[in-house]
């Protein structure tokens, strides 16, 4: 007898080639869509994490850059960097249970904002500008950076038993351009907040004591002429020797027009350095300074390119080449000293005053020495190369 055909079950499991392929896809689908989903950035997500940060940080920055154009602070050499550091640090230890919501945007500010900062403020140069110092300007400037980091990279690990990354935070600021050559370097050097922190600080105490006793070094000299200077002359000097921009324009023009033009333009030879400083920095970190240390938060053996330092100086080349209105310069100014500002602002709330108490006085030494440096060491330099 012949048995009947039976009906196929449609409720089983497809067994033919066929369907166990469409199965199998079907399910690999559903693994990659959930998969890819969980990947996608949540973007809304990111910039609620991101917001009360940035807020925070730009809210200071605007205050700052309010606050400095008070006519005593600007006579004073105290630019918007420095009170939006100020700011941030008395705002720190308020936070109280915001500070976890704000620390996402204070990290974004720090790191995003700074180097974009840094690469807007190659705007302010020109290569021409090197032109009216002549070589023994540029001789001048270099002299005294490299002499300078050198003494504090040498004093600060040997005499005073500092840190690397603090003795090179504290000579780049001091022989470069304060406190924007303090947070250039930290990514560098791959630096803790508090290490930049007391940086910083250093560069503001003996800046400030620079303002006020340069212009007075001038008027002595007058009076009693123990050294041939001219204004021109002293105006190279400030820019070569002076810690921050604000702090070189408020000297130099205290003692005239000329030295406050010559003077503005030396300390922008210097700032146009910190570029190649911070390309050669990180190649000595990545085969030199991170393979001694045991810290495991510094990447080992790998050159970590300061990509902003290229754009430093293709802002600068950009500025020196291709004509641009005078309102897109000056909006670019305003828009690099606000990034420079909420980065500062951002390391001020992240860092507690406690640890520069920590640090002691061994950093304050140090860069006491350089500012003798500076000074003493500047004149002899500056009577030996400058005419």
């Amino acid at each position: 007898m012949q048995s009947l055909p039976i009906p196929p079950d449609h409720s089983a499991p497809i067994s033919s080639s066929n369907g166990n392929i469409d199965t199998r896809q079907a399910h690999i689908r559903h693994i990659t869509a959930a998969d890819s989903t969980q990947r996608l950035p949540h973007w809304p997500q990111r910039l609620r994490a991101y917001l009360p940060g940035l807020m925070l940080a730009n809210c200071l920055a605007l205050a700052a850059m309010w606050i400095a154009r008070h006519p005593w602070l600007q006579a004073h050499g105290l630019g918007t960097l420095t009170l939006a550091l100020a700011l941030g640090l008395l705002a720190g230890p308020l936070l109280g249970r915001f500070d976890a919501a704000t620390q996402e945007g204070l990290g974004f500010s720090k790191q995003i904002l700074l180097r974009l900062g840094i690469v807007l403020y190659g705007l302010r140069l020109t290569l021409q500008d090197i032109g009216s110092i002549g070589w023994q300007g540029v001789l001048f400037d270099a002299i005294m950076l490299g002499s300078t980091f050198m003494l504090a990279w040498i004093l600060g690990t040997r005499l005073f038993n500092l840190d690397e990354r603090t003795s090179m935070l504290i000579g780049a600021g001091s022989s470069i351009c304060g406190a924007a050559a303090v947070i250039a370097t930290a990514p560098v050097l791959q630096a803790r907040p508090a290490q930049v922190t007391v940086a910083i600080s250093t560069v503001v105490l003996f800046g400030t004591l620079a303002l006020f006793l340069y212009p007075q070094l001038y008027q002595l000299n007058l009076r009693y002429m123990l050294f041939d200077w001219s204004a021109g002359w002293f105006g190279l000097f400030t820019g070569a020797t002076i810690h921050e921009v604000a702090q070189v324009v408020a000297a130099g023009q205290s003692i005239g027009e000329e030295a406050a033009y010559l003077a503005v333009v030396s300390k922008m030879v210097r700032v146009m350095m910190l570029a190649p400083f911070l390309i050669g920095l990180s190649f000595y970190v990545a085969r030199v300074l991170s393979p001694r240390t045991s810290d495991a938060a510094h990447t080992l053996g790998r050159i970590v390119i300061p990509w902003f330092a290229f754009g430093f100086l293709l802002a600068a080349g950009l500025n020196s080449w291709l004509p641009m209105p005078v309102v897109v310069l000056q909006g670019a100014h305003q828009l690099d000293t606000f990034c420079l500002a909420a980065a500062m602002a951002a390391l001020g709330c992240t860092t507690r005053l406690s640890v520069i108490r920590q640090a002691g006085w061994h950093p304050i030494l140090l860069a006491a020495l350089l500012f003798g440096w500076l000074v003493g060491g500047g004149m002899l330099v500056g009577n030996v190369l400058v005419d």
